[in-house]
């Protein structure tokens, strides 16, 4: 029986059919994971990343990246030129195809590599999709040929425009403020290290970077690739015996491993698949673990330096005061997602474990005072893991991590619903008060903090679980830590730190982001964590008042309005607000200015946390020193 809803057909002429590069542009996401700052500099990789593929074929050693003050990008290799006569089933030039073609390139077809991280052969399309101007120019033959396009349509065909002795591929484009809309200027620092990554990874290469806007320039070159990778992130630590290194092909898998352990609590451990970064790790890293768990274990076992026959060490032992830099090399790398941040290629772990096991046991038994050292350091961290599992247990058999039983000092929110809630960590029980009294009960929680919590650096476990403020703060989010750790457990999407603005509150907001990038980091990678901004002035004159942020904005308005200083309030303690200012300046969501904190180079990351925080002290006092004539307004 029909129904009385109103039907239709569907025609053929009514599908929308996307032409080549439309879809690109509609859906950038889908091409390159978003349109944010971190995705703009993906534009950067797309490019020189074919240009690494070049060299690790061996028909490349130069690259060039240039940001010019116009905004643009240009990135120029001495690798094989890109082809300019005409491409059969296209009948454009084979330049205009790998510009405006989807997986369109060498990777299918055109000369080919044996190793490619360039694995969707979408590179150079895509930016042009993404970019207001493109110009591509090929240098062969003793002709500079040249091709320039407008939101990737092609201005004109190929065309010779110069004489040239010289082999060189040259791709600059503008990134398209319509679709990078938060920013398209590229950060210098960020392309250094990725570039500095690469040349580490990649035997022979010299890469430049030149930044047009400042006239800093930087030049790569290293002779000892991942073993000098190693050295580098082991710069500032207190190292244990030598450097492993080893590189051995493997059933056409190439593998090559360097690690050294270290005096420090934490492991950094970098995988790479064909010289992509692979965060979320994969095969290749889920094997280099194992191969390394079980050869330790046999050798302390051996050796008699672990004694404990129902003893085995776990990987979690072995990994802990490791550095370590695991890059494979495969043969068409099935990856999981577009954006390659984890390797599903399963023949890559045979190889790996295979190469790795073999040659670190040859180097444990060819190094026995190293060897002795990283068995009794891992032999330690199997202690402390114990030893911490057993306070947890206790502190958790009496119920203190249980999410349900929250701490009294919360003044939790009525929504139940995490994503439109937020928790605001304040320092200090009189700014915790003001908080409370002008709040949106409904979505916005309190959890005041009474002083400087621990520096999470420089503790084990253990005194962690046993910290009260720490355990307040775990029980009020709701995920635990470690090994308990779930995000879904998440009580809020919106995590704020709310200090001082003195040298105690900025000393707090770094021992919380300490803890945070250390236990609690999958809520920053989520985007959950931010930093509240209280003004640093409240200036009046008459019935007018500004809160300012800055001292230059507190010098422009003075000398804008007039205002005299007998009127200028500085807020240096967020009680000095009363709970109605505290509200509008601070914690309205239509008023409030804060920051979310990202990691974006979670190596550099890592290293200023140890360097400010950890135990070794001149490293810190050379930060400061070299830092000191750029600080204002000190407070002591």
């Amino acid at each position: 029986m029909a129904d009385n809803k109103t039907t239709r057909a569907y025609w053929a002429r009514e599908i929308q059919v996307l032409e080549w590069l439309e879809p690109v542009r509609k859906r950038p996401w889908m091409y390159i994971g978003s349109t944010d700052e971190r995705w703009l500099h993906h534009l950067v990789w797309e490019i020189v990343d074919n240009s690494i593929d070049e060299a690790m074929a061996g028909h490349c050693d130069t690259i060039h990246i240039t940001l010019g003050k116009d905004g643009s990008v240009e990135v120029e290799d001495n690798g094989r030129w890109i082809p300019v006569d005409i491409h059969a089933k296209t009948g454009k030039s084979a330049l205009e195809t790998i510009m405006t073609v989807l997986h369109a390139g060498w990777k299918f077809g055109w000369g080919g590599y044996k190793v490619s991280g360039w694995l969707h052969g979408v590179w150079a399309s895509v930016v042009n999709a993404l970019s207001t101007k493109v110009e591509a120019r090929v240098y062969k033959d003793g002709n500079v040929y040249l091709q320039e396009y407008a939101l990737w349509i092609p201005l004109f065909d190929a065309k010779i425009i110069d004489k040239t002795k010289k082999r060189w591929t040259s791709i600059k484009f503008w990134p398209d403020a319509t679709i990078f809309t938060h920013t398209t200027d590229f950060n210098y620092k960020t392309i250094l290290n990725r570039l500095r990554q690469q040349a580490y990874l990649t035997k022979g290469i010299t890469l430049v970077l030149k930044d047009e806007r400042t006239d800093e320039k930087y030049k790569f070159y290293f002779e000892g690739w991942i073993k000098s990778y190693v050295n580098f992130l082991n710069k500032r630590e207190d190292t244990i015996g030598d450097v492993f290194y080893v590189e051995k092909e493997k059933n056409d898998i190439l593998v090559e491993v360097s690690l050294q352990y270290n005096k420090t609590y934490w492991d950094n451990i970098i995988s790479f698949v064909n010289n992509i970064h692979t965060p979320e790790g994969g095969t290749h890293m889920v094997w280099f673990r194992t191969a390394l768990t079980r050869t330790i274990n046999k050798y302390a076992r051996d050796k008699g330096i672990l004694k404990d026959k129902d003893q085995n060490l776990t990987n979690e032992d072995v990994v802990e005061w490791l550095t370590a830099v695991i890059s494979v090399k495969v043969i068409d790398p099935q990856f999981e997602g577009q954006t390659k941040s984890k390797l599903g290629t399963s023949e890559a772990r045979w190889a790996v474990d295979s190469v790795f096991a073999e040659r670190l046991a040859e180097f444990l038994d060819e190094n026995p005072t190293t060897a002795k050292g990283m068995c009794e350091k891992v032999i330690l961290a199997a202690k402390a893991r114990l030893a911490a599992r057993a306070a947890r247990d206790t502190v958790i058999r009496k119920g203190a991590l249980e999410w349900m039983t929250l701490p009294g000092k919360l003044a939790d929110c009525s929504s139940k619903d995490p994503s439109v809630s937020e928790i605001y960590i304040v320092e200090g029980d009189s700014a915790g008060g003001s908080a409370k009294q002008w709040r949106n009960r409904e979505t916005q929680a309190i959890l005041p903090l009474r002083g400087k919590i621990l520096n999470t650096e420089q503790a084990r476990i253990d005194r962690i679980f046993w910290n009260q403020e720490i355990k307040n703060l775990i029980i009020a989010l709701g995920t635990s830590i470690w090994e308990t750790f779930d995000l879904s457990r998440l009580r809020y999407h919106r995590i704020v730190i709310m200090t001082d603005a003195d040298v105690d509150g900025a000393h707090i907001r770094t021992l919380l982001l300490t803890f945070f990038f250390r236990y609690l980091k999958d809520l920053i990678a989520n985007g959950y964590l931010y930093i509240a901004q209280p003004p640093l002035y409240r200036l009046a004159k008459g019935k007018q008042f500004w809160y300012v942020y800055s001292d230059e904005a507190k010098d422009e308005i003075i000398k804008e309005h007039w205002v005299t200083w007998e009127n200028i309030q500085r807020y240096k303690w967020l009680w000095e607000m009363n709970p109605e200012q505290l509200w509008e300046t601070t914690m309205d969501p239509l008023a409030r200015k804060m920051y979310r904190v990202k990691i974006d180079d979670a190596e550099k990351a890592n290293e200023v946390f140890k360097m400010l925080m950890g135990e070794e002290v001149p490293p810190r006092k050379r930060f400061i020193q070299s830092r000191a004539k750029n600080v204002k307004n000190l407070d002591i």
